[in-house]
């Protein structure tokens, strides 16, 4: 098969890996056409339709697994999800979305794959009008898409931006003080990037039903007050975890348009946030690694980089 890879971050990255290691072409589109082992190289602004729709031709699926800076996702999605669904129709490729929880906005329980979206926040809109647009072209047999939703990610390589990446697991580790967004005893659903990974490949081998979402299997939930404990328990560390002040967060914010956007939707980790993917894991068959594994993984990453 060949699959064309729009993004080349930490999942695009490995999304491109698993696919060529299973005997894919693959092709990985990035704005300056960087060189990708194993695969080739297509220079393409995900926004730019007539440079994807060239980088698409052949293709079986397109994986669209990049992201805009969070400050600029009203700007930026809109046009990104317009050049997707025209180089797949030009094309006639699959389009698999990868996409988060925003759209369902403050959750009242667990979210399943046909919770409604009810979101009013700005990235949550943008969102939830970008799978509309994918989903409407598949009603209409323009095309056929689906999206692929996640929580927040955790996995080697996860670096500061991550909720739970290098910020978190690495002054835990040294036995020093993690500042955190929200509440720290908050239940938190996480997803294990190769679990995102294996979920994108199977939504796109699957030969049923198009235009839906699917989610991330995620395991079971876990506040991150019992995860500093864990990781202090399996390393012989003594860190600890503590909160940032929302109006210290809220100051900064007004001058930088990243952490405004974070306060934004920081409502996700003050309350039960929490992910059900029964439905996705019965019908592709995908399940999540053990929290023990996928821990131990990610935890000895970030000791190995130091």
């Amino acid at each position: 098969m060949r699959q064309l890879v729009v993004g080349h971050g930490l999942i695009g990255s490995l999304l491109a890996q698993r696919l060529v290691a299973r005997g894919d072409s693959v092709v990985v589109a990035t704005r300056d056409g960087r060189a990708v082992p194993g695969a080739a190289s297509a220079t393409a602004d995900a926004s730019d339709a007539v440079a994807l729709s060239a980088a698409a031709v052949g293709a079986d699926t397109i994986f669209l697994v990049t992201n805009p800076p969070y400050d600029r996702w009203t700007e930026q999605w809109p046009p990104i999800f317009e050049a997707a669904i025209e180089a797949a129709a030009a094309s006639g490729a699959a389009l698999v979305v990868m996409g988060n929880l925003y759209s369902y906005g403050v959750p009242t329980g667990p979210m399943t794959e046909t919770s409604p979206e009810t979101t009013t926040e700005a990235k949550g809109l943008v969102r939830r009008d970008g799978w509309a647009r994918v989903r409407e072209a598949t009603a209409q047999g323009r095309i056929r898409g689906v999206e692929v939703r996640a929580s927040d990610y955790f996995g080697p390589g996860a670096g500061r931006n991550a909720h739970l990446g290098s910020d978190f697991l690495g002054p835990v580790l040294a036995s020093k003080t993690a500042r955190i967004i929200g509440d720290a005893d908050a239940t938190h659903s996480w997803s294990y990037v190769p679990d995102i990974v294996a979920t994108l490949i199977a939504a796109a081998d699957h030969d049923g039903h198009w235009g839906r979402v699917w989610h991330v299997p995620s395991g079971e939930p876990r506040t991150r007050t019992a995860i500093a404990a864990e990781v202090n328990s399996g390393w012989g560390s003594s860190g600890s975890i503590r909160p940032y002040p929302t109006a210290m967060l809220k100051a900064i914010g007004l001058v930088n348009g990243e952490i405004r956007e974070i306060v934004a939707s920081s409502y996700q980790f003050r309350t039960p946030f929490v992910i059900d993917s029964r439905e996705t894991e019965r019908l592709l068959g995908v399940s999540a690694t053990a929290w023990a594994e996928a821990l131990r993984t990610t935890v000895e990453s970030v000791r190995a980089v130091g």
